[in-house]
């Protein structure tokens, strides 16, 4: 089945975790896929992976001056674009007491900043009746210790799904949001822990999820591929919690 047939896609990050199997999803689907990263040696390790059916630009999301230029290299590979996944993002937790300004901006710069000005700056590339996907998290709904500026730039991207969609109705690009919950990724690795640490972490967590296991990243893939076809036509600003019922049930 080929959901992305004749669609290009845009994912931000795409060179690991969500992004990667997000990318490897939509070619399976019949997308042109395009991923954005902000190491060389990561993007040509993914390229390599999926057999260099895939396009790649050196963006880093946390530089407004990448940000600025993003669109220019994508129309060296596409003129348009029918699917943007605003993936790139950075997760790390301290508790009030030690958060400092550089933890706190260096966050909402890649979360935040970074994905309201990517859009901003694609949206001219962007179909009409194409479509914007938001990587959150269920942090945006719990209050979990030591989590206060990460959930609050996954919070602030919810709203964008509702308000940017508001905004977009004339040229029927829809905006929606994924929340993953636990979700085996790198993501605890680019954290600076140490293997022990993710283990021990992920055999706590693992007894909160209701289904009894992390997610897979080709699961949460799945989800964006149902954003980005024709199938989630009917559907605009809202989100999808895919968490194993940890804070559904």
């Amino acid at each position: 089945m080929s959901r992305l047939q004749n669609k290009t896609a845009l994912i931000t990050g795409g060179n690991s975790g969500i992004g990667f199997a997000t990318a490897k999803e939509f070619l399976e689907q019949g997308a042109t896929v395009i991923i954005t990263g902000r190491s060389q040696a990561s993007l040509d390790e993914a390229k390599q992976a999926l057999q260099g059916k895939v396009h790649t630009i050196l963006s880093d999301t946390s530089n407004l001056g990448d940000i600025r230029g993003l669109a220019k290299q994508v129309q060296q590979i596409t003129p348009r674009l029918d699917v943007v996944f605003i993936n790139a993002g950075i997760g790390k937790f301290a508790p009030i007491e030690s958060v400092t300004e550089e933890h706190y901006d260096e966050q909402f710069n890649i979360n935040v900043k970074g994905a309201y000005f990517t859009i901003q700056a694609l949206l001219p590339l962007i179909n009409d009746g194409g479509s914007i996907i938001l990587n959150t998290s269920i942090n945006a709904h719990m209050g979990m210790a030591t989590s206060s500026v990460y959930s609050a730039t996954k919070g602030a991207l919810l709203t964008m799904a509702r308000t940017i969609s508001a905004e977009l109705l004339p040229r029927r690009i829809r905006v929606n949001a994924i929340s993953p919950g636990p979700v085996t990724s790198e993501f605890l690795k680019k954290d600076g822990l140490t293997t022990e640490q993710i283990n021990g972490f992920k055999e706590v967590l693992t007894t909160k999820v209701p289904i009894g296991r992390f997610g897979e990243a080709a699961e949460i893939a799945r989800i964006a591929t149902f954003f980005a076809s024709d199938d989630s036509s009917f559907v605009i600003g809202t989100e999808i919690i895919a968490d194993g019922g940890f804070i559904t049930l």
